[in-house]
């Protein structure tokens, strides 16, 4: 389990992409890179970092459930998601 307050903190980071997004565009777009370089570190998105939705692990995700990789085999072991079974041949 990930700490509390670095799930915290990459909400944040989401928050902060999303309220600066169209501001960044415009700046790209105008070349103004002093413009940009004064906006907030963290509006920036390269610095987002996936994480699981259920247990915070940052390495393992997979982007079509939203989970690690860990929780997406327990689930699916335990039938809680739909249309995924274990392979066998």
């Amino acid at each position: 389990m990930a700490k509390e307050g670095l799930k915290a903190r990459e909400v944040k980071r989401q928050k902060l992409v999303a309220k600066f997004a169209e501001k960044r565009a415009a700046l790209k777009e105008a070349g103004d890179y002093v413009g940009l370089d004064k906006l907030p570190k963290n509006a920036s998105p390269v610095r987002l970092h996936n994480r699981c939705k259920l247990t915070g692990r940052p390495k393992g995700y997979m982007r079509q459930f939203g989970i690690s990789r860990v929780t997406f085999r327990e689930m699916a072991l335990d039938g809680k998601i739909p249309g995924v079974k274990k392979a066998s041949w």
